[in-house]
């Protein structure tokens, strides 16, 4: 059984609505240990404009999970591995105690479009 450690990853500005991990962000969590290197870029949770009053797209309480499930989401060359970032991105999240219907939410909005979108990509 691997230990849990998930901290917040430390972030700086890199462009308008973007930021860049500061340092090698390293996490384990029962599924996946890895490590993040500096210099990832990421626009924290990519939520539809619209939603940002209601789920900002930088916010603290779960910006952590945004960032592995990008970094996962980056590197994926499957469904498979999309399916995967997107269980990491809900196992961060409980980790980081966000309440279940959030947790909900995001899992079942990646799912969606990760599904659409290795449909009309070809991705198997």
């Amino acid at each position: 059984m691997t230990k849990t450690e998930l901290k917040r990853v430390c972030v700086k500005p890199y462009d308008k609505d973007r930021f860049e991990v500061d340092k090698d962000y390293i996490f384990s969590l029962p599924s996946l240990t890895a490590r993040i290197p500096k210099g990832f870029k990421t626009d924290g949770a990519s939520i539809p404009r619209i939603f940002w009053s209601v789920y900002p797209p930088y916010k603290s309480e779960y910006f952590s999970a945004c960032v592995i499930h990008d970094f996962l989401c980056i590197n994926a060359k499957s469904k498979a591995d999309y399916m995967l970032a997107n269980q990491i991105l809900k196992e961060a999240m409980q980790e980081l105690k966000i309440n279940k219907f959030k947790i909900f939410v995001f899992y079942h909005s990646c799912n969606i479009f990760h599904k659409i979108k290795c449909l009309i990509k070809g991705i198997r």
